[in-house]
């Protein structure tokens, strides 16, 4: 029953054939082909990806999904219905194609190009699909790097270095997947790739030291964060502000407006002082009042007048300790402190204290004294040696 069918259907074939064998028959066939293909791609398949675009949008694009697929828009010039729609009238187009040569005798060519199109088919598949992993890859680049950002807006404890390290491992790991998953379907072998690459970074490896040590510094100045951006710090005998921190070193613009270089791997072999994190400073200075003041009365003026410095802070409060007996004079050490220190700032607070506490022990007579030394002579003694001296020579005058 089916064979006689298939039979039929191959009658009809051929007669249909048959009458294509005039020109009047393969004109009127190839305008109602060509009409068809316009209707079929210009009208059918649009409104069919419309159908399909709100279909999918209604039930799954939404939250992270929808700001992916905005992603990987941005890469693409153009709308995933449109490269759907465009490949759709491709399709159309190449099967008219096929079907105009078959119409006008031409059923070789149009076997040959079928053949052709089939045993590219894998390859071109191949190349989409890598082509499509690229940009994924681009799209994933760009939601990390917004994802960290929010990352950082959100946390305090997130410095802006740790946030260029987690991007830069981020992007890089992305680097890696793209290229072994493109590689993976060329049929390229990624055992042999990974066993050239550890001996390349064996070799790498030996050849970069230094290099390679400041890298593994600079992860551990992320996770360990002694300083960020901005904080005024010594690190060994350099001081200054930190103005940049990247993977491999840091740099420090001294008070000299100098900027300093710094390898990670030396930053985290020495000791560092940060004078910001904590965003108080305590400042010390010494001075000197005679012997003769009243030491209690000294240290609350010395106290009152720091108190009064606007640049000084109220909590911690100023103290004043006695330090050590001087030369010439009692030596009271002042402590006080100040917020957001900077070098300006802790220079504008010492002048201030230096000249308040100046101001207020003149004001109250309390004397500041200079070096000086007292000399004096024992005349007394002197006296009394003269005066054996004198009578020694008077008994031997007499005895003569």
């Amino acid at each position: 029953m089916q064979q006689s069918q298939v039979a039929r259907l191959t009658q009809q074939a051929l007669e249909i054939l048959e009458r294509l064998t005039t020109t009047e028959g393969r004109l009127a066939v190839s305008a109602g082909l060509l009409f068809l293909t316009a209707v079929v791609a210009l009208l059918v398949l649009p409104l069919a990806v419309r159908q399909v675009q709100r279909l999918v949008a209604s039930r799954y694009m939404s939250g992270y999904v929808a700001e992916t697929a905005d992603a990987v828009g941005a890469y693409v010039p153009a709308s995933f219905s449109g490269l759907l729609l465009r490949l759709a009238q491709v399709s159309v187009l190449g099967v008219a194609g096929l079907g105009m040569l078959v119409v006008w005798g031409l059923f070789e060519w149009a076997v040959t190009i079928t053949d052709l199109f089939i045993s590219a088919v894998p390859d071109l598949f191949k190349g989409g699909l890598s082509l499509l992993l690229v940009v994924l890859g681009f799209a994933a680049s760009e939601q990390l790097k917004k994802a960290v950002g929010r990352l950082g807006e959100g946390s305090d404890r997130v410095t802006q270095h740790q946030e260029e390290i987690i991007l830069r491992v981020g992007q890089v790991a992305i680097v890696v997947t793209v290229l072994a998953g493109a590689l993976t379907l060329w049929g390229v072998n990624l055992s042999g790739l990974l066993v050239g690459a550890g001996f390349l970074g064996i070799v790498v490896g030996m050849a970069a030291r230094q290099t390679l040590g400041a890298l593994i510094a600079g992860f551990v100045l992320m996770f360990s964060r002694p300083f960020t951006i901005g904080d005024w710090v010594q690190i060994g005998d350099n001081e200054g502000i930190v103005t940049d921190i990247t993977i491999f070193n840091t740099r420090v613009e001294n008070f000299d407006g100098e900027f300093v270089v710094i390898p990670n791997d030396r930053v985290a072999d020495q000791a560092i002082t940060n004078r910001s994190q904590k965003g108080l400073l305590r400042l010390t200075l010494d001075v000197g009042v005679d012997y003769e003041t009243d030491l209690e009365w000294a240290k609350d003026v010395a106290r009152e007048a720091m108190t009064d410095v606007k640049h000084v802070v109220d909590s911690p409060p100023p103290h004043v300790v006695l330090k050590q007996f001087g030369d010439s004079a009692v030596v009271m050490e002042l402590r006080f402190w100040i917020d957001h220190p900077t070098p300006p700032r802790k220079w504008r607070a010492i002048s201030a204290v230096v000249s308040e506490v100046k101001t207020r022990f003149d004001g109250e007579g309390i004397t500041i004294p200079f070096p000086q030394r007292t000399l004096s002579g024992r005349d007394d003694g002197l006296d009394a040696r003269i005066s054996t001296e004198e009578e020694r020579v008077v008994a031997d005058g007499d005895g003569d």
